[in-house]
């Protein structure tokens, strides 16, 4: 990636008959935030339907609280995102801001 972090993240692959359907990647604590974070959360248009971001976002979570023995997660998520988010236990954390052009907000989850 353009951030040249994805040497330092744990890359999390949903896969459905060999094919990539969805992805994210996890980083420890300090490594983009304070605490340790989810970014580049992908779903593939025609796998959301199937719930696909959930399934992703919940392996993702275990997979911080399995590596980095932690709960506590911080995002910087697109704010039309929001509800998505609040249901997998996130809140909002200051105030909506541009990254990339797209309105964000930062969401904590403990």
């Amino acid at each position: 990636d353009i951030d040249g972090k994805d040497q330092k993240a744990i890359h999390v692959f949903g896969v459905i008959q060999n094919k990539i359907v969805a992805y994210t990647r996890c980083f420890k604590p300090g490594e983009y935030f304070k605490e340790a974070s989810i970014g580049r959360v992908v779903v593939k248009k025609n796998e959301r339907k199937l719930k696909r971001g959930n399934q992703i976002m919940i392996h993702s979570i275990k997979v911080i609280e399995r590596y980095y023995n932690t709960k506590t997660i911080i995002i910087s998520a697109q704010s039309h995102l929001k509800n998505f988010y609040n249901n997998l236990g996130f809140y909002s954390v200051g105030i909506e801001y541009l990254e990339d052009g797209i309105p964000h907000i930062e969401m904590k989850k403990k």
